[in-house]
């Protein structure tokens, strides 16, 4: 018999699922990308409907409980995702910049120089 919160945490899970298909889809995700995502969704719907193998994993890993394992390797994949984010940023960042600087270079080799040299009048 399932409890309430396994109940909830399925539907999340098979909606997490269908939308990671839908980004395939619609090819917002690489395959890649979506192999992963699928493969984490499914790892957590095994630990919710077999709960008994987060214990095993526990064992294998030489931790105590099942949910400690789970913590432990949700932070690890967390901190992960997190500095794949900051690279993808500082990524974007230096593009933008590139971006930017041959934006201006263009417009000041098209825009004709203004007189910079006017006296000033008394």
């Amino acid at each position: 018999m399932l409890t309430s919160i396994q109940i909830v945490l399925l539907i999340f899970i098979l909606f997490a699922l269908s939308r990671v298909m839908l980004r395939l889809r619609e090819k917002i995700l690489s395959t890649q990308v979506a192999f992963f995502w699928i493969i984490v969704w499914i790892a957590a719907l095994v630990g919710i409907l077999l709960p008994a193998t987060t214990s095993k994993l526990a064992q294998f890993f030489g931790v105590g409980r099942g949910v400690d394992v789970i913590v432990y390797i949700s932070l690890t994949l967390l901190f992960y995702l997190v500095f794949r984010i900051y690279v993808m940023i500082e990524d974007l960042r230096h593009e933008i910049t590139e971006i930017v600087r041959h934006i201006a270079l263009q417009k000041t080799i098209k825009s004709p120089r203004k007189n910079r040299s006017k006296k000033i009048k008394k």
